[in-house]
């Protein structure tokens, strides 16, 4: 895109050959019960040159919600347009994924098109609040923050890297609660010590000490954290490739968004996607007032991140969200919403 776009721009760019998918779709057309942007232009950071990103959320129809079958998203790579099975953005929100729970904060005239359930859904996302947003909002902070080390020159050490990794992998643990069978805080315990790997000072180990648990779980467990090392290792590899698109700035902003938008779920317990308030401090770090001559983020930029991580812990240890989200709650919105798609199909 060559200039910004109003929403009116956008409302009309829907209306194009081009985003036919979302009428033409089998899972989508008259399922679709949101429709909003994403990105840049959600965010209220986009600038002339911003891709228009679309997301949105689509009911399972009846043979799905009867057969528990699920489509899951659908994904048009072209126009950066992602659309949510319902069923699929409900298990998301209830982890409040970063990526899914700023659906529901955006603003009004953001929302390009709501149904009367897509409207349902928006006025429940209290539902999906609780502290697991430390880990979720943690966990993604925790990737950009490895990010910028990656780019800039403050490159980590070998054992630097691995607590990083623990961080994230200790994020992840408290997340596994309410997915797989239950297990006490000492029965999996991870932690760095001297490396026995050739080339390692130190990495991460395990301490496993599990009877009678179920082995699905514990496999899907293991593929979790064993894919997370993995993901940190593709990072450095794409970490090389933006830095020479000056891409570090971008991630600088990201990672103080989400401790943002963090700090007002933790705090007043609301979700605030598009930052009025913080729209010029974002775009400045955007547009890199918080770079050094050598594209390298300054003494201020990390000690501003070290006084949102601050903040975050004060936070977390005086929200007066719960420990996990009302799970019957959800359910029972969940199966009502189900409920009146097979009744009127």
């Amino acid at each position: 895109m060559g200039e910004k776009m109003t929403v009116e721009n956008i409302k009309d760019l829907l209306k194009t050959t081009e985003y036919d998918f979302l009428r033409k779709d089998e899972y989508l057309g008259n399922n679709i019960i949101l429709l909003t942007l994403g990105g840049s232009y959600a965010y209220g950071t986009n600038h002339e040159g911003s891709d228009v990103d679309i997301r949105g959320c689509a009911v399972n129809d009846k043979t799905q919600i009867l057969t528990g079958e699920d489509f899951g998203q659908v994904v048009d790579v072209p126009t950066d347009t992602t659309i949510y099975s319902f069923n699929k953005l409900v298990t998301l929100l209830t982890s409040v994924n970063p990526n899914t729970i700023e659906l529901l904060g955006n603003k009004p005239e953001h929302y390009l098109y709501l149904s009367p359930v897509g409207r349902e859904l928006i006025d429940n996302a209290h539902l999906f609040l609780s502290k697991k947003a430390c880990q979720s909002f943690g966990g993604y902070a925790n990737q950009q923050l490895y990010r910028l080390n990656q780019k800039a020159a403050r490159q980590l050490s070998q054992s630097q890297l691995e607590e990083h990794i623990l961080k994230t992998m200790e994020f992840m643990q408290t997340d596994f609660v309410g997915k797989y069978s239950k297990f006490d805080s000492d029965q999996i315990h991870l932690y760095t010590d001297k490396a026995v790997q050739e080339g390692y000072d130190t990495e991460i180990f395990m301490d496993v000490k599990l009877t009678h648990y179920p082995l699905r779980d514990y496999c899907s467990m293991w593929n979790e954290l064993q894919n997370t090392v993995k993901q940190y290792g593709k990072i450095g590899k794409r970490n090389e490739k933006a830095a020479l698109h000056g891409k570090i700035s971008k991630h600088m902003m990201h990672l103080i968004r989400l401790y943002m938008m963090c700090l007002d779920i933790l705090e007043k317990e609301k979700i605030v996607t598009y930052r009025t308030a913080e729209h010029d401090l974002l775009m400045s770090i955007r547009n890199g007032e918080f770079l050094d001559g050598n594209e390298q983020p300054t003494p201020e930029f990390f000690e501003m991140v070290d006084e949102y991580e601050r903040r975050l812990e004060y936070a977390k240890a005086n929200t007066s969200l719960p420990d996990e989200p009302d799970y019957k709650a959800i359910r029972e919105f969940r199966a009502s919403v189900n409920e009146k798609i097979v009744k009127d199909y």
